[in-house]
């Protein structure tokens, strides 16, 4: 009778973090030397889909570490814990010119991170992962306020850190985008800045 083979475990921890903050990807349970893709999916507040993803091979344990090991190829190459993330791309056939550019940024952003068997490089809605992970990514921390400000004819956000203060203090300044971008402004509150984001 043959033996069963163990489910391969995938974690990402924290599962629920800044978008600026480092995670851990760990798989585990895999066959030694199993030749493994790891995929990010993203479905965007514009409803485009984007994606990223590392080829990868296991060790003799059949671990993987994303903060150690190497992607042969894919989106990003080399020792990269972030990859899946700061190498999102639009999916094959989608209209060109896009970019992520979320608007609300009190709703987190949603990650799926899956395995695949083999060295994938597309077609991976025709393949079946055999693990997957839901992850979020905030642009705001808990206790940061979000202020809109409509006064002088500006059109702006301003965004507290926890706390009384005094906080040093950014002016966020967007050219070009004819709308008003918070993503940077929240996050930089999260980390302790007083942050204006202003529509220029």
């Amino acid at each position: 009778m043959a033996q069963k083979q163990p489910c391969v475990h995938l974690s990402v921890e924290p599962s629920r973090a800044l978008l600026d903050e480092k995670f851990k990807v760990l798989v585990k349970n895999a066959a030694p030397g199993a030749e493994l893709t790891l995929r990010s999916f993203h479905q965007a507040e514009d409803k485009h889909h984007w994606e990223a993803f590392g080829h990868y091979v296991c060790d003799s344990s059949g671990t993987l570490n994303l903060c150690e090991d190497l992607s042969l190829g894919g989106t990003y190459e080399g020792v990269e814990p972030m990859g899946l993330l700061w190498s999102l791309r639009p999916v094959p056939g989608s209209k060109p010119g896009l970019c992520i550019a979320e608007r609300n940024v009190e709703i987190p952003m949603e990650v799926t991170i899956s395995v695949y068997q083999g060295h994938l490089s597309e077609g991976f809605s025709e393949h079946t992962a055999v693990a997957a992970v839901l992850v979020e990514r905030w642009y705001m921390a808990p206790g940061v306020r979000r202020i809109p400000i409509t006064e002088y004819n500006l059109t702006a956000t301003l965004f507290l850190p926890p706390g009384s203060g005094p906080f040093p203090a950014v002016l966020d300044l967007w050219g070009m985008t004819g709308d008003l971008v918070e993503y940077r402004a929240s996050l930089l509150a999260s980390h302790g800045f007083a942050a204006l984001a202003l529509d220029y």
